[in-house]
């Protein structure tokens, strides 16, 4: 069961930002009085800079005499009752001027968003960036005033074994200092999101600890916790943090005035290496990033990447995973020109590749399909690169995508999802939004509907 936490965490990792060489400051204890040395003036350092966040929205909640026996007994529709949710997480300020970053999760949805300072002050915040898919925030205390910040370390010079600490308010028992080790590094297949790429520590976290941070031994943030593994909702010493590096680029896009996060368009889809794989093209390890599509024009295909050769790093640094070569070139920063070695049948070259924004190569045309037809109900839009990125669906992805569906719908009664693209109805094929409403005006006696759902043709016969 993956589970995630919902309070305060702090966490900090030994030496984790040395340089290369510098192993000599890495030391086992070697006396009595080595072992009995302390956290607290570390601790102290540091605890300031983490705060509570408190989230509260209102919902909406059925009225008792909802059901339409006691509308018709009371002669009236009685109104819905509201009550008011909270949930409690963590974050840190990163701004001496009161800027904080948190998961997105701990205040998604939230009317009222408040901050305490481990010295017991509370401040009113605003969400000024956020987004859904990394799952991070930023929030703004309202009030002024200059507050204690945390500066952010290299989370690229984190290694398994660095100590750490984790400092938080699990469960709402009070600010708690905990201890482990880094236990790994770019984990994946937790959560979701765009990729996945997390620090895991045994620190204890438990539920409150979202959007706490994880803290090397010179005080720098190098990652900020998000998840836990669970059986029963408490700690089992298997946590995930998103890396420091990838925070800094989410922090910098919203100092910058951005709209929203943008990801770098690579234009090629990838796969995992399998051991199957690995063995077939002549790699010594089953890692790395196996290119199964590329887009034509696209930047990979301007480049020189070729389906079936392999992505083994960028810029030096190794890719695991896909998920991994997508950390790797959201962190590297648009506009920037990165290396990429490459394994092709067991020969290794490199590439360089100018990270861009996906283009948008045609118009989304957004519409609102209603009528008598089986997309009633449904928001459908023309793909275009930049799109099918904002959806996640492959970079080759091409036609006209389902983008939402309206609960209760015609498109909804009849499964169509979000990210089904209409090949054709009644034997037409659609290219276009406007196409497809045109085709859709007509009133025939029954509907031939063809999608693809993830690769997979689905035909529907509707009367």
């Amino acid at each position: 069961m993956l589970f995630r936490p919902r309070i305060l965490l702090m966490v900090m990792a030994v030496s984790l930002a040395a340089p290369v060489g510098a192993e000599e400051s890495r030391t086992l204890p070697q006396s009595r009085a080595e072992i009995q040395l302390s956290f607290a003036p570390l601790v102290k350092q540091t605890a300031g800079a983490v705060v509570n966040v408190y989230a509260e929205k209102v919902v909406q909640r059925p009225s008792l005499y909802s059901d339409p026996f006691f509308q018709e007994f009371f002669g009236q529709r009685l109104p819905n009752r509201t009550e008011k949710q909270s949930s409690l997480g963590s974050g840190v300020i990163i701004g001496k001027d009161g800027l904080v970053v948190t998961n997105n999760h701990v205040i998604s949805g939230a009317d009222d968003i408040k901050i305490a300072l481990s010295d017991g002050r509370e401040y009113s915040a605003k969400v000024t960036f956020k987004d859904e898919r990394l799952d991070l925030a930023l929030l703004k205390v309202q009030g002024g005033g200059s507050f204690e910040a945390l500066p952010i370390g290299d989370s690229d010079g984190v290694e398994v074994g660095d100590l750490v600490l984790a400092v938080g308010n699990p469960f709402g028992v009070g600010q708690t200092v905990t201890s482990g080790i880094v236990s790994a590094l770019a984990r994946n297949r937790v959560g979701e999101g765009d990729f996945s790429f997390f620090i895991q520590t045994d620190a204890s976290i438990n539920p409150g600890n979202s959007g706490g941070a994880l803290i090397n031994m010179h005080g720098e943030l190098i990652g900020l916790n998000t998840a836990i593994v669970s059986r029963d909702g408490g700690s089992n010493g298997i946590g995930f943090a998103i890396p420091a590096n990838l925070v800094k680029v989410f922090i910098e896009a919203g100092r910058g005035g951005q709209s929203g996060f943008t990801r770098p368009y690579v234009g090629a889809s990838f796969e995992p290496v399998t051991s199957e794989v690995a063995e077939a093209l002549g790699l010594k390890l089953a890692r790395g990033a196996l290119v199964t599509k590329i887009v034509k024009d696209g930047p990979a295909d301007k480049a020189g990447l070729r389906p079936g050769e392999v992505v083994t790093a960028v810029n030096g640094r190794a890719v695991e995973h896909p998920d991994a070569l997508g950390y790797r070139l959201t962190t590297a920063g648009l506009g920037s020109t990165v290396t990429l070695a490459v394994s092709d049948n067991g020969e290794e070259r490199e590439i360089r590749m100018t990270l861009q924004q996906a283009p948008e190569t045609r118009p989304k045309d957004e519409r609102l399909i209603d009528g008598r037809n089986p997309f009633a109900g449904a928001l459908v839009a023309n793909l275009s690169p930049r799109l099918a990125q904002e959806l996640q669906m492959p970079a080759e992805a091409t036609g006209v995508v389902i983008q939402e569906i309206s609960r209760g719908s015609p498109a909804a009664r009849l499964g169509f999802a979000p990210r089904d693209i209409i090949i054709a109805v009644n034997g037409q094929e659609i290219t276009s939004t406007e196409g497809l409403q045109s085709i859709l005006e007509s009133d025939p006696n029954f509907w031939r509907v063809e999608i693809d759902r993830g690769g997979q043709r689905i035909r529907q016969f509707i009367r």
